[in-house]
This record gives structure tokens, C-alpha cells and sequence, in this order.
């Protein structure tokens, strides 16, 4: 018989049905904790669990069922709350429990099917209650296009193999739409309707719906077709009108720089113009530069620091990156503001779940790391699709290694940084660290002078006092051959604690510092801080750089500084790029802890007549000619794009047990070139440097492609962004792709200029 039973007597029938169920379910199977998810490569400010499902869930049956159960759960308790809801079919509803009580072998495989059907029926019935009140209330609301059912249309979740997660997307959606205000931005209310048009039409893990055209996603964006070629410019007038504007410390030094600098940059240009009469075979491009570090708070900590002697290397990048863009002809926009970047970008209201609502309009953004967290936490499902076209400042490097996420974790190379999977090219380096990386660089102001007068003095590198500390002895000997003069931060009314023997002048702008530098014969680095700007400045203004040796060799492994950061690199002096790139007699690398060392050393140097010197890739013209390279041929969004450098750039060598590629390649004067890997990860290539494969293996390892000679076994890299040049094993010999390169321009080739 049926019984007639109020509506809201109905609604707690079938909560009491599912509780049964629910109970049953508990006895043979227990849930485990849902893991919490961390977005990858965030800094450790940005860390942090992202409310979003763009993030792929792959979890067991009982995950799906959990879900299904919570959203039930929570759908029938709103039903329950409202006093005119429809009656309910309860003896429909009561053979289905009955039959889940029955089923007892393959529970949780039944269980499943079962509870879509109520789900099913509970969607029905909350549509039509929502329906009967907006009507009851006489309100007539404007949805989307698209975004209810059509009359007599089905709002079930059918099985696609062309939509393997849809299912799952539906789940986590019932249950989670509202802890993010974007997906009711996008018109999802809870009900199976209103999230497949979410997930067919705002994101695409599910088929469209009967009667919908729409072939497109909104934000998604077909490569675009240029129409204006950029033209060298001879003037910065753009940027000075796109940074004026701008407060704070760090964007003043930056002004301050491009402003001291622009003239250089003008002479570049021009000189960059006659050479190639202007044909620069090169897109005019829209460019975002976003220095995430000075967004929000963080950037308020970091403006403050510049007052007070802190870091300016990155912002000397910055600076010389927006004007290096300008002059090159292409459409800059400086930002440091998360709600500005949210508005350039068309983000959606909310937490960053949902993807952006219309096309990126940038064909390039220029972040770091903090930048690129913001964009991850704004951009969505879009983030992914786009991220092709993100070029990330990154000082010291990200190794291939620590870049692929699910290899970082499984063979220790995860840190709070990397695990982007990113193109490892895409990171930009403030010196070329490793070859895995693309060298961004900056520019050293060069200053003519008639007259170069050189006095017996030393200046020491070092803002800060806590980088004197323990250094007495070595300052002792050096104040007992030449006088010196520092530059260390003063705080107002104070003086810093130096040795009594040291001028300090205190913080100095950088006119006066280069005035400083000009009367002096040494620049004295003290060990810290690591492969800054200031001692090419130095070499540029005539003067010889004096650093310490590390010994033992700093790395994550032995360096605080070092520790976290995605590289194995073992850094043995104050700037290695010093040390190597340049050397005697303008860099003299000494042991300061043999202070009869320290004191020939300075005897030498005082004997010794350098002319200023800067190598040709942190001049103005270098670092234009590298950019304009890296924008016309570094395309990481079509896969069907030319090898840049050209195949026939490829030299290819065979390392010794133990080396890394870095090393196989500088020991030849030529440097390891990445992007020419996949020429060297196949039998032929081997077979070509002479050796036999007995066993021929692929394998996802970032020092393959190599040769074990044990077994004579040959092993080919199984993942692209595992290509590294970085990384050596006592038992391999890599096989490395090497090039050479213009003097003084070690990241391009003359083959590819």
C-alpha cells in the first residue's frame, strides 16, 4: 500500500533510509582521510591548502562514495529544512534501501549505482522545489544562456570515455561548490544541472549538454595570428609613464635606474637598428611584468629592506628587463598589486578555483616565483593552459631535477620551490648558473672617463654588518696594505661597529657608490652575500675583485643560504661566474683563512694595471641581442616549433664516469645545450660515440641519456622535462650535447644568431 505522508514526514523518511545505508556501509568499509593539497613550488609564504577541484582526484571507490554520501547528506538536510517541498515517492524509495541491504556480496560496486539513483531523484525534487518557489514569490531571475534545463531534459550524469573524471568532478562539485564563491559566479547552484554546464562549459571535464553549441571554452585562446612586427624604439617614454605612477622604495629604485640608464639603452637600440635595418623578425608582443615579491605585505618587508642595504639584485633585473622589453618595441604593463594582476587577467571572483572568464590578454608574463603562486591561485583550471607563456625571474636556478613534481618527491628533490613542470628554459637566471636555464642577466652601467687615477684603496663588498662578523683578521691584513673605505647602513643616530681602521660612509646612492668605486684599485668581497651585480660594476669602473674561496664548496647540503633551494650546485668561491667567466687579472679568488695568501695576493694586485671590463652579456647590447633571440625563437606553447639552436649547432661528446654534462662540455670551451637532448636519446646516438648496448632500457631519470658500462646498459630519458645538463652518478657516463658560443655571450649560438 502507499502511505500518505507529509512532505516534510517524507523528507525525514529517506534521511533515516540513507543513515541506514550509511551505517551498513561503515560496518564493511571505513574511509581513509582525505590528504590535504598543497599547490606545487609554492614559496613557503604562499604555501597553503587551495579550496579548488581543478586539482585531479584519482582516489579509491570509497573517496567517490564519501562524497556521494556527504552530498546527499547535505542536500536532503536542506530539503528537510523548507515546508512546502514536493511529497516523495517513498515506496520507490524504500525498494531501493531494501536492495542495498540485500546485495551483501559486491557492496560497494552496487552501493554506487543505487545512490545515483536517489541522487537522481533528489535533484528532481529540489528543481522543482526551487521552481514552485520563485514562483510562489511571483520573482523572475536572469540566468546565463544555457544554464537550466531545457524542458523535458535529462540532468544525469552519463558515462563518456571521452570524460573519464566527469563523474568524479560531479561529486566533489554537490559537495564542495560552495566553499568558493566563483562557481556560483558561474551559475553553479548545487544541483547535477547547474554543474554539468559548469563543467561542459566553464571547464571541460564533462560533455556538453543536449542542445548547446558551444565549441569553445571561454578563456581558452588559439595560438594568436601577429599583425605588427616591433620596431626598435629610441625612446623610454612608455615605461616612464608606466612606472611614474608607482610608490614604495623598490619601484623608486627601480625608476632611478632605468632614468640613470636610459641613455645606454637608447645607444643600444639605435646601434641594434642599423645592424639589422630594422628587421628584427619579431612579433610585437603584449608583456606583463609581474614582480610577485612586492606584491601585498610581502612586498612592503622587501621595500623597507632596500632602505636598509638590502638586496638589489633582483631589482636591478626588473628594472633592466622593462627597459630592454621598451626599447626592443614591445607593450609593457608594470604591476606589483594581486588585485590589479586579478583584473588584468579577467580572474573570477573567489578563491582562484575556477578559470579566468575570457582569453589571457598577454602573450607574455614575466613573474618569479611568488608571482607565479599568485597566478596559480587566480588563473583556475586556465593556469595549465597558459602556463607556456609564464617566463620566471629566479635567481639562482631551478635544475630539471627538482622542476617535475612526482620525480622530486620520489627521488628527495623536493623542496619549497620547483615542481612547477615547467619548461626548465622558462626559468630565467641572473647568471648562467646552469645551461638548464635560460640567463636573463641585467646590464652594467658603462661610464667614460678621460682620466682613470687609481688610489692604494679598497672597497669592501658588504651593506650589512653581520657580514664583517669573523672577519677581522682578513680586514686587519687588507687595512695593512691599502686604505678601506665600506658602505654599510647606518641607522639614524647610530653608527655600524666596524673595525676602527674602516672609512664608512653608509648607505650611498649609486652615483656616489660608482664615484667611490672610480678612486678605487680593489673591491673586496667578504664571502657574502652570493653572485651579485656589484662586482661586474666594479670590474666595469677599472677596479680588480678580490673574493674569498668556500671551502668546503657551499650547496644545499652544507649552506644554510643554499638549503631549500631546487639545485645541487656546489658553489666554491663568492661569484663562481667571477671565478670562471672571467678570472685573472681582473678576479683574484684566495683562501682567507691563509692570510700570507690574503697579503701576496693584495701585492700582486697592487702591481697589476686593468682597464675597466665588462663581458659582452651584461652590456646593454648583450642583453638586448639575448632577449630579442629568446622572443623570437623560444616557443613554448607549439610543439611543432623549430629546434632553436639548430640541429647542426649539436656537438656531441661523451662524459667520463661521474661528470655532470656541465662539466663534459665547459672542459671542451663549449657549454651543454638542452634543448639538443632529444638528438642524443636513441640507439643511433650511441652507436655514433662507439659504444654496443646489450640492454637498451628507457627510463624517467634526469641523467639519461647515459651509459653504464656494467652490463653495457643504455639508457634513454622516458620524461622531456628530465633533460638536464645538471646532475652526474659515479656509474654513468652521459652522453651530452654540446655547442659553442660567441665570446662574452655563452647563452646563445653563433648558429643560432
Amino acid at each position: 500500500m502507499r502511505l500518505s505522508l507529509r512532505p516534510r514526514s517524507g523528507c525525514l523518511l529517506l534521511c533515516l533510509c540513507v543513515s541506514v545505508g550509511t551505517l551498513l556501509l561503515q560496518s564493511l568499509w571505513v574511509p581513509g582521510e582525505e590528504g590535504q593539497f598543497i599547490p606545487a613550488g609554492r614559496s613557503p609564504d604562499e604555501q597553503g591548502q587551495r579550496g579548488s577541484h581543478g586539482a585531479q582526484r584519482g582516489g579509491p571507490r570509497g573517496d567517490r562514495l564519501s562524497l556521494r554520501l556527504e552530498a546527499l547528506s547535505s542536500q536532503l538536510q536542506s530539503l528537510s529544512q523548507e515546508r512546502d517541498s514536493p511529497q516523495i515517492d517513498t515506496q520507490h524509495l524504500h525498494l531501493l534501501m531494501q536492495s542495498l541491504r540485500q546485495d551483501q556480496q559486491g557492496l560497494v560496486q552496487s552501493v554506487e549505482e543505487q545512490l545515483k539513483r536517489i541522487s537522481q531523484k533528489i535533484d528532481q525534487l529540489s528543481l522543482h522545489h526551487h521552481h514552485h518557489r520563485r514562483h510562489r514569490h511571483h520573482q523572475e531571475e536572469e540566468s546565463p544562456p544555457g544554464d537550466g534545463p531545457g524542458p523535458g531534459e535529462s540532468c544525469s550524469v552519463t558515462l563518456d570515455p571521452r570524460y573519464p573524471a566527469c563523474s568524479e568532478k560531479v561529486e566533489f562539485l554537490r559537495v564542495r561548490w560552495q566553499l568558493d564563491p566563483c562557481y556560483a559566479f558561474y551559475g553553479v547552484d548545487g544541483t547535477t544541472c547547474s554543474i554539468l554546464t559548469y563543467l561542459s562549459q566553464v571547464e571541460d571535464f564533462c560533455p556538453l549538454r543536449p542542445g548547446r553549441n558551444h565549441s569553445v571554452l571561454p578563456w581558452r585562446q588559439t595560438e594568436r595570428s601577429y599583425t605588427e612586427k616591433a620596431e626598435v624604439r629610441a625612446t623610454l617614454s612608455s615605461l616612464y609613464e608606466g612606472v611614474s605612477s608607482s610608490r614604495g622604495p623598490a619601484l623608486g629604485f627601480i625608476r632611478s635606474r632605468v632614468e640613470q640608464m636610459s641613455q645606454e639603452w637608447i645607444q643600444a637600440g639605435l646601434r641594434m637598428k642599423q645592424q639589422s635595418q630594422n628587421n628584427t623578425d619579431s612579433p610585437q608582443m603584449k608583456v606583463l611584468l609581474y614582480p610577485g615579491v612586492l606584491a601585498g605585505s610581502a612586498g612592503q618587508q622587501f621595500g623597507s629592506m632596500v632602505e636598509k642595504g638590502g638586496p638589489l639584485g633582483e631589482l636591478v633585473q626588473w628594472a633592466d628587463l622593462s627597459a630592454c622589453l621598451t626599447i626592443l618595441g614591445h607593450n609593457l604593463t608594470l604591476i606589483t598589486s594581486k588585485d590589479h594582476l586579478h583584473s588584468l587577467i579577467g580572474a573570477a571572483p573567489g578563491r582562484g578555483s575556477c578559470p579566468i572568464q575570457r582569453p589571457l590578454p598577454f602573450d607574455l608574463i614575466y613573474t618569479d616565483y611568488h608571482g607565479l603562486a599568485h597566478l596559480q591561485g587566480a588563473m583556475g583550471l586556465a593556469f595549465q593552459h597558459y602556463q607556456c607563456r609564464f617566463r620566471i625571474l629566479d635567481s639562482f636556478g631551478t635544475e630539471p631535477a627538482f622542476n617535475v613534481d612526482s620525480y622530486a618527491r620520489s627521488h628527495g628533490y623536493r623542496t619549497s620551490w620547483g615542481s612547477w613542470g615547467l619548461q626548465p628554459l622558462q626559468y630565467m637566471t641572473m647568471f648562467p648558473h646552469t645551461p638548464d636555464n635560460s640567463l636573463m642577466g641585467f646590464a652594467v652601467k658603462q661610464e667614460v672617463r678621460t682620466e682613470n687615477r687609481k688610489e692604494n684603496m679598497a672597497v669592501v663588498y658588504g651593506k650589512q654588518e653581520y657580514m664583517w662578523q669573523g672577519k677581522a683578521d682578513y680586514i686587519q691584513v687588507l687595512s695593512s696594505e691599502l686604505e678601506v673605505h665600506a658602505t654599510v647602513y647606518q641607522p639614524p643616530g647610530g653608527s655600524a661597529l666596524l673595525p676602527p681602521a674602516v672609512t664608512n660612509h653608509g648607505l650611498l646612492a649609486q652615483d656616489h657608490f660608482h664615484l667611490l668605486l672610480h678612486r678605487a684599485k680593489v673591491f673586496v668581497g667578504l664571502g657574502f652575500p652570493y653572485e651579485g651585480p656589484a662586482p661586474l660594476e666594479a670590474l666595469s669602473l677599472g677596479c680588480v675583485f678580490l673574493q674569498p674561496s668556500l671551502m668546503p664548496p657551499h650547496s644545499p647540503h652544507t649552506s644554510p643560504f643554499y638549503r631549500g633551494k631546487p639545485t645541487t650546485r656546489k658553489v666554491s668561491s663568492q661569484h663562481p661566474y667571477a671565478e670562471h667567466f672571467v678570472g685573472k687579472p681582473y678576479v683574484w679568488t684566495v683562501d682567507t683563512t691563509n692570510l700570507t695568501a690574503v697579503r701576496q695576493a693584495i701585492r700582486d694586485i697592487k702591481l697589476t694595471q686593468v682597464k675597466p671590463f665588462t663581458p659582452r652579456e651584461f652590456t646593454c647590447a648583450g642583453m638586448l641581442e639575448r632577449l630579442q633571440a629568446y622572443i623570437t625563437h623560444q616557443n613554448f606553447c607549439n610543439a611543432s616549433s623549430p629546434t632553436w639552436p639548430p640541429e647542426g649547432a649539436l656537438r656531441s661528446h661523451l662524459g667520463p664516469l661521474g661528470q655532470s654534462c656541465v662539466s663534459v662540455c665547459r672542459w671542451s670551451g663549449l657549454v651543454c645545450e638542452p634543448a639538443l637532448f632529444h638528438r642524443l636519446n636513441n640507439p643511433k646516438a650511441f652507436a655514433r660515440l662507439g659504444l654496443s648496448c646489450s640492454v637498451s632500457e628507457q627510463e624517467v631519470n634526469h641523467l639519461f641519456p647515459a651509459y653504464s658500462p656494467w652490463g653495457r646498459r643504455c639508457g634513454l630519458q622516458g620524461e622531456p622535462l628530465l633533460f638536464s645538463c645538471a646532475g652526474s652518478d659515479p656509474q654513468l657516463r652521459r652522453l651530452c650535447p654540446c655547442r659553442t658560443y660567441p665570446p662574452g655571450q655563452v647563452a646563445l649560438s653563433p648558429d643560432g644568431l
